[in-house]
């Protein structure tokens, strides 16, 4: 049975602060960024914002609050089903029928009227997993090579191989973080990490290597002034977008590049258009308060004596930091564009409902005493 917990002293309110500043920052710049491509695709300017409200944040303010009054512990005791859960949400992919295909990618299942993205579902499923079959392992197995290693690069590939096989590169990318943040906090041999992250060095190569838009956006990154009207396109309209709102911004609502000109505004372009309305100064507030929303959870995961908890909040972490940087990062040039979204930001019901279901379940975490 679902338990019940009682408050005794609180939550972290700076962390559930800084989580609705986001949500909210995210509600308006949506609705601003997809005033444009709504009108043009669907002749609605708020068709965008409506949707994430009706599928993504009306729906996910119900499971945060519910997740917030549920004893996170009861997670630990079934987590084992959540990797049979997360196999079959990704498997759901390949049937004819229920899959649907956006830019070559299997990624969404329709049902009805409704569909989802299973993989990011599978995001928090497969942490919840993590944290309980780590916090059950003794120390000397979590750091052993064929009980502790072995074991937890086999079910992270099971998951990997049905990520790749969609292909959702930018999905795999996070979940992967989020494992390995997991890992190590339990206590993982620095041998094995050290070996963890050579390999996967040696897949992002390969994955380059068997396709080549992969070696394209490289090279995009790398050298985005190559082939401006074609694959390097994207990058430099977010590069205008950034540079022309300057320190102040052209003000909220007046982006020119969402006009037709910046490609995914919505998704994961949507921190340019916010860059390019609102300026440096609020671009640079905009990242501190992702920067302080990790540093909430960092604080809480050290706050923690219970393993379970502590791996929970190890693998939120990393989701969270990774995903938002990864995000901004690609839209200055820094880092290769993988089509992840800007975590409580960009357009997504699936993403942001699995988002705010976490944090649901931080901030029960977060509350000094349980019973």
């Amino acid at each position: 049975m679902v338990k019940i917990s009682r408050q005794k002293s609180g939550f972290d309110f700076w962390l559930l602060g800084a989580f609705i500043a986001l949500v909210l920052i995210g509600a308006a710049t949506l609705t601003s960024a997809g005033t444009a491509i709504g009108y043009q695709t669907f002749n609605d300017s708020y068709y965008f914002i409506k949707h994430q409200l009706l599928k993504g944040l009306l729906p996910g303010l119900a499971l945060f609050i519910a997740l917030t009054f549920i004893n996170y512990r009861f997670w630990k005791k079934i987590s084992p089903i959540f990797l049979f859960v997360s196999i079959a949400l990704l498997i759901l992919v390949f049937i004819p029928g229920l899959s649907l295909t956006f830019n070559n990618s299997k990624s969404w299942v329709n049902v009805g009227p409704f569909s989802f993205q299973p993989a990011e579902i599978v995001k928090l499923l497969f942490i919840l997993y993590l944290a309980g079959w780590l916090s059950k392992q003794p120390d000397e197995k979590i750091k052993s090579f064929s009980y502790g290693f072995l074991p937890f690069i086999f079910l992270v590939g099971i998951i990997s191989i049905l990520i790749i096989m969609q292909p959702d590169v930018g999905t795999l990318s996070v979940l992967l973080v989020a494992a390995f943040c997991a890992y190590f906090v339990r206590g993982a041999n620095w041998k094995h990490v050290i070996l963890l992250i050579t390999l996967g060095l040696a897949a992002f190569v390969i994955l380059i290597k068997i396709a080549p838009y992969r070696t394209e956006r490289l090279m995009t990154f790398l050298h985005p002034e190559l082939d401006p009207q074609g694959i390097g396109y994207h990058i430099n309209q977010a590069f205008l977008a950034i540079g022309s709102g300057g320190f102040w911004g052209r003000g909220f609502g007046h982006s020119r590049q969402k006009f037709q000109y910046l490609p995914e505004t919505t998704g994961d372009s949507i921190f340019a258009v916010f860059a390019e309305e609102l300026g440096f100064v609020f671009s640079v507030l905009l990242i501190a308060l992702f920067i302080f929303l990790a540093f909430r959870i960092y604080k809480l995961l050290k706050e923690q004596d219970d393993q379970f908890a502590k791996l929970v909040c190890a693998g939120i972490l990393g989701w969270f930091l990774f995903q938002s940087f990864y995000n901004i990062g690609s839209m200055i040039g820094v880092l290769p564009m993988t089509g992840i979204p800007l975590i409580f930001i960009s357009y997504g019901g699936t993403s942001v409902l699995s988002a705010m279901a976490a944090m649901g379940i931080l901030m029960n975490i977060s509350r000094k005493k349980q019973r």
